[in-house]
């Protein structure tokens, strides 16, 4: 035994060394996220949050993880890393104000068969980018080296969000028969449908760096990597000031499996869309007719433009309308809670 070679921890593929130059590089990151309760700093074994301190009087929490599916291989396939933590805050916060919670705190976690830093950290230095836009702490997380789990290259991402709202404020609130149902423009696919994306771009046979069909300025990475929206700064206020009594976050499932969550018991199903009521963004287009997918299947597949459905009393449509236009949002009244 004493003439064997000694084994150490970097031998069987982990290098302590690059995660603690990770964590250097992400730290300046990390801080430009502080906000208003947070109460910790990255290094601790967990991390604490004052809610007092950011404004709440009897609070309710609300707490989401999700990940971007495999949008991730066209990221990790085109080398563009930058905006996928955008993506993965934003399919979180937008769940967390669908029951109309602030975030407060994020989390994230990073696996990957070896640690590159600089890969590491550009994807996290995205992730704080959408925790700023959402008004979202950057608390922590887990970098997991694991050799022989991934392959070269390949990473996976997770994110956990918490928030609140006041007790009473947490939607659906009093939906009714005839409120109106307002369609907030999606950036793109968003995080949604990637598999079947990924498909349909083989059978294109575009090459990822060549300019997109649907979009000849951009490339097909660029295009199709367009980070999915953040809604927070623009509709937590017209929910904090009572206008919008229902939100859906569109997901997997698009608009028919995902507006009719956003309804109370009693009212389920009763969802009426004018799917004439808006015009597709080109991406979907290209989709759906150089996958051939049946419109059904698109329905359920993807947003089709549509990123979050506000449900709002009719008489005050073209308020929250106006303030959302005026807040950056493109809106599309698109439908009705039908008998």
């Amino acid at each position: 035994m004493t003439d064997q070679k000694p084994l150490t921890y970097r031998d069987a593929g982990v290098d302590i060394d690059e995660g603690a130059r990770l964590v250097d590089l992400i730290g300046p990151e990390a801080r430009r996220t502080a906000r208003a309760g947070t109460a910790s700093s990255l290094g601790g074994f967990a991390a604490s949050f004052d809610l007092k301190a950011a404004g709440y009087s009897d609070p309710i929490l609300l707490v989401t993880t999700d990940g971007v599916g495999t949008k991730l291989k066209l990221a990790i396939e085109s080398g563009r890393h930058e905006t996928i933590g955008v993506d993965l805050v934003a399919m979180c916060v937008n769940d967390l104000l669908a029951q109309g919670g602030e975030p407060l705190l994020f989390l994230d976690y990073y696996a990957t068969g070896k640690l590159d830093a600089d890969q590491a950290a550009a994807v996290i230095r995205g992730i704080a980018v959408g925790c700023q836009d959402a008004g979202c702490a950057l608390v922590g997380g887990e970098t997991a080296e694991m050799p022989g789990l991934y392959a070269e290259g390949d990473y996976d991402l997770a994110g956990f969000a918490v928030g609140a709202a006041e007790r009473g404020r947490v939607l659906p609130g009093a939906v009714r028969i005839g409120d109106v149902l307002l369609g907030l423009a999606s950036s793109g696919p968003h995080s949604n449908g990637y598999s079947l994306i990924r498909r349909v771009v083989e059978r294109a046979a575009v090459p990822l760096e060549r300019p997109a069909p649907f979009a000849p300025d951009r490339t097909l990475a660029e295009a199709l990597l367009t980070p999915t929206r953040i809604y927070i700064k623009s509709v937590l206020p017209l929910v904090r000031a009572g206008l919008i009594k229902g939100l859906a976050h569109i997901t997997g499932g698009g608009l028919e499996e995902n507006t009719p969550r956003a309804l109370p018991k009693g009212l389920e199903g009763r969802v009426a869309i004018d799917w004439s009521a808006w015009q597709r963004p080109s991406v979907f287009d290209w989709l759906i007719e150089t996958g051939a997918t049946p419109e059904a299947d698109a329905r359920r597949t993807y947003n089709l433009g549509i990123g979050m459905v506000a449900i709002v009393d009719p008489a005050c449509v073209d308020d929250v309308c106006a303030t959302l236009r005026n807040a950056g949002e493109t809106v599309h009244p698109i439908g009705e809670v039908a008998p």
